[in-house]
């Protein structure tokens, strides 16, 4: 196991050892850790998404509002 330090504000600190009082505060911050490194992969996979679609979008035609309503209706049909 690695071992990490890190600085926090002292009502931060204080809240922690509260809200954790009796629990394994290691395992507790590991999880943090990977739900952070998630969160984080997750908004780059939608960055990437959002670039890629909008990259998709630049090399297609307009398509006017009414040749939107008859492709509606064409596929109620």
């Amino acid at each position: 196991m690695a071992t990490v330090n890190f600085s926090v504000p002292e009502d931060v600190k204080q809240a922690f050892n509260d809200t954790f009082n009796g629990q394994n505060k290691s395992a507790i911050i590991a999880d943090l850790m990977r739900e952070a490194v998630e969160r984080a992969r997750q908004r780059q996979r939608r960055n990437e998404a959002i670039d890629h679609i909008l990259a998709l979008r630049s090399q297609t035609e307009p398509v006017s509002a009414e040749d939107l309503r008859a492709a509606r209706e064409l596929g109620r049909r």
